[in-house]
């Protein structure tokens, strides 16, 4: 039988995780309570609709990791929202980002194990570089 992929184990983690209804909430505390710098950059932050784009986000970065030209459209459309010129989300913060996301996945996925935290942080650690590369 062949081995999952990264972009399998993520995107069959982020379902799980997504079939709990707290755990983009959940995640989001955890990152306001991790950076007083990220919390203030939610401050004017419409939460719910936050909460829809994560979502739709999550599932994106898989597709735009395994090169879809319509994910990695969409991914330097965020690059360029969130670079200097406009949200201003410096570079140092997405390692905050990509350290509370896996946290909070892992104690929402009971499937979670080593192999999926590597997905997680490949697909994340390829898109946030993207991010960083277009600040």
């Amino acid at each position: 039988m062949k081995e999952p992929t990264s972009k399998e184990l993520f995107l069959h983690s982020v379902t799980r995780c997504l079939t709990h209804e707290t755990f983009i909430h959940a995640f989001y505390l955890r990152l306001f309570d991790a950076s007083e710098e990220i919390r203030a950059k939610f401050r004017f932050t419409d939460l719910e609709k936050q909460n829809a784009m994560l979502r739709r986000s999550l599932l994106l970065y898989a597709e735009a990791t395994a090169g879809r030209t319509e994910a990695l459209r969409e991914v330097n459309e965020r690059a360029t929202t969130h670079d200097r010129h406009h949200l201003d989300i410096q570079p140092h913060l997405y390692a905050v980002w990509i350290d509370t996301i896996v946290t909070t996945a892992r104690d929402f996925d009971l499937q979670w194990n080593d192999d999926i935290e590597v997905a997680w942080r490949t697909i994340l650690g390829h898109v946030v570089q993207q991010m960083i590369r277009r600040y």
